[in-house]
């Protein structure tokens, strides 16, 4: 080993010994109830709400993916993607944090999603909980599934280990992680993980714009290559059957610049509509201490958002001008962030950039481990199958649970070619078209009713399968992304299904009306 990779390892080993110590701290709170282990008792702030929540939703694609998308392409479907995003975080926070925060508690004091679900539509029959547990289950699946190829791809990258060794070593550091200190625990190390992300993105970008000779150089460079600074326009790697882009004389080649229909814009700005269905983001507007700090928040969050969103980007065009041959795979691209980062920093400081890819990715993942482990512990088993359950039992299976979550997810993260964007585009499109609508509805729409919910989970989850498996094969405009048409048909199956269905009782409807006229 030499004295670089061992100054990278001490700095990432402080980083980590961080992050532990946070868990330790909050553990003997979060293991007092299951109501502290998995909503930290709603006692966050709006500073840590802000910043969890947006750190725990971008995960290391934020850092790997998007910019990976950038150098590959250019700037067309990573600034479509990110404008979409934006719009998305504050429309989400301006309209669904305060009615969630309150009637989660009007609804029986739920502390997750599906308890939300089956609370607010007063079912006795828990069918609506264990669908939304179940989702919860396959998607953040492979949510964490994709943290994982980050932590493989990062360490492996690094060290020059094996793919597989490396993803194993990371998966076992978040599980350890997330058992110990649960909500509160990893609410708190992704406020820290967030400052940290931002700013690595921010030196990182800063170094990349002065090496390649500023900003000039950079967008010079950028134009040069046929569709690759254009919003209507995309660029075209020239590759082989193996995927390789081909390489003359030390330059990259591309063909003649793609067309970027409205219809693809449309389609990249959708990811903005899989805020409404996350989680681990509206587990934070349910976790708020106080309603009125959300506003706070939301400003808090939007900043960031805009910042980190848009200096991940440009680090994939001005990559792109430094190292223009040095990755020549779309899978190999979302090393950029990884190539600047050693290449332009002392190997200490490069320890800690590369501590925000780590920061990023344990932020996502401990939030997606823990969100699943809760929906099938404490609505399924407990919400199902053992009602007597006591707290101790359900954290138990919760922790279990974690374990053959972490396994499965292993699995799934196996192959060192899988593409952290494209495995993260699914499991938010699944998010987003199951959960969005619902949540929308159930919020604003008295009328919405049980059967009206059960139908909305399943089209929206069963069309986004159908979408992406099937129907996008035919290519042209059934290329879109699957969120899009999944999400329209989710809206359309609850309105439908609601309406020629029984209207909710008067307790429902009564439950509506107090959270609406609260002020």
């Amino acid at each position: 080993m030499d004295s670089n990779t061992l100054q990278i390892i001490i700095a990432m080993v402080i980083y980590m010994a961080a992050v532990i110590v946070i868990g330790i701290v909050f553990a003997r709170k979060a293991n007092k109830n299951s109501e502290n282990y998995f909503l930290g008792g709603r006692s966050l702030g709006p500073w840590v709400t802000a910043m969890s929540a947006e750190a725990s939703d971008m995960s290391g694609w934020l850092l790997m993916g998007l910019p990976g998308v950038a150098y590959w392409c250019g700037l067309a479907d990573a600034a479509w993607t990110a404008i979409g995003l934006a719009v998305g975080t504050y429309f989400n926070w301006l309209i669904v944090s305060k009615r969630l925060r309150r009637y989660s508690i009007r609804a029986n004091n739920s502390i997750t999603l599906p308890e939300f679900f089956s609370n607010r539509f007063r079912e006795n029959k828990k069918v609506i909980m264990t669908l939304a547990a179940l989702f919860i289950l396959v998607f953040f699946t492979v949510y964490a599934s994709s943290c994982l190829v980050t932590c493989g791809k990062l360490f492996s990258t690094l060290f020059g280990a094996s793919y597989q060794s490396m993803l194993i070593l990371g998966a076992v550091f978040v599980l350890l992680y997330t058992i110990l200190g649960g909500f509160l625990a990893e609410s708190a190390s992704d406020f820290m993980q967030a400052i940290v992300m931002i700013v690595a993105l921010s030196v990182v970008v800063i170094l990349g714009t002065i090496k390649a000779g500023g900003l000039g150089a950079v967008i010079e460079n950028a134009q040069s290559i046929p569709g690759f600074l254009e919003f209507f326009g995309i660029a075209q790697p020239t590759i082989d059957e193996a995927g390789v882009q081909l390489v003359e004389a030390g330059k990259p080649l591309f063909g003649e610049a793609g067309e970027y229909s409205l219809l693809s814009v449309f389609s990249m700005l959708a990811w903005g509509l899989g805020y409404f269905g996350m989680p681990q983001v509206l587990l934070r507007f349910m976790a708020i201490r106080k309603e009125g700090e959300l506003k706070r928040s939301r400003r808090i969050a939007m900043i960031w958002v805009v910042i980190s969103l848009a200096v991940a980007v440009f680090i994939g065009i001005a990559g792109r001008a430094l190292y223009p041959d040095a990755l020549l795979t779309k899978s190999s691209a979302e090393n950029i962030f990884i190539t600047l980062s050693t290449s332009l920093l002392p190997p200490l400081l490069a320890g800690f950039i590369m501590a925000g890819i780590l920061a990023a990715t344990i932020s996502s993942s401990d939030s997606y481990l823990l969100i699943a482990a809760s929906a099938f512990a404490k609505n399924i088993y407990q919400g199902v199958f053992k009602r007597s359950a006591t707290d101790k039992q359900v954290m138990t299976v919760s922790r279990l649970t974690l374990l053959v979550i972490a396994l499965i997810a292993i699995v799934i993260a196996l192959d060192e070619n899988s593409i952290i964007f494209s495995i993260v585009s699914f499991a938010w499109a699944g998010f987003g078209a199951t959960f969005g609508p619902l949540i929308i509805f159930s919020l604003f729409w008295k009328r919405t009713n049980r059967a009206g919910a059960i139908a909305g989970m399943v089209s929206g989850a069963g069309m986004v399968f159908l979408w992406k498996l099937v129907i996008s094969k035919l290519g042209g405009a059934f290329g879109i992304y699957e969120l899009l048409p999944a999400f329209i048909f989710s809206c359309i199956c609850i309105v439908v299904v609601s309406l020629v269905t029984a209207p909710p009782s008067k307790e429902i409807e009564e439950d509506f009306e107090a959270v609406k006229s609260q002020k």
